[in-house]
């Protein structure tokens, strides 16, 4: 049963997910990015987008990998965006990657700074959905994700 089936029948709810979970769903994310050609590098948002920026690197074989870094999120409150390392560039030929989009305000501060990346998230929301080019899984808008990396 997928992720948002699950998040369907239970909302409002946490989701735990697991290292395995992580690994499975980046490599589903792989296989769809692979059939879109080959990047430049891979573009990692940190920090959520660290992980699946490894693996994905691993699984497309890309040794380019930069990161910028965001902080929107203080525990589960999301505040305004603050951009903390910028890269330059319109992102032509770049992977971009994130572990979700929630409410898009991330993946529309990155679109800003990259406009012509392509951008990728293991999950997404209905409110971030029309701002992924790819994605896995969509949840409930109201299905709060804790990912292994956070405790």
């Amino acid at each position: 049963m997928g992720l948002a089936i699950v998040a369907a029948m239970e909302a409002p709810f946490t989701l735990a997910l697991s290292w395995e979970d992580i690994h499975r769903d980046a490599r589903a994310l792989a296989r769809r990015l692979a059939a879109k050609g080959r990047f430049t590098g891979i573009i990692a948002v940190a920090r959520g987008g660290l992980v699946p920026a490894a693996i994905l690197a691993r699984e497309l074989d890309i040794r380019l990998v930069d990161t910028v870094c965001i902080a929107s999120y203080d525990d589960r409150c999301q505040g305004s965006v603050e951009v903390l390392k910028r890269l330059d560039g319109d992102g032509d030929g770049w992977l971009v990657v994130d572990d979700l989009v929630d409410s898009g305000a991330t993946v529309a501060a990155v679109r800003a700074m990259l406009p012509h990346a392509h951008y990728a998230t293991l999950y997404t929301k209905p409110a971030g959905h029309p701002l992924v080019d790819t994605f896995v899984d969509e949840v409930a808008q109201d299905v709060w994700i804790v990912f292994p990396w956070e405790g």
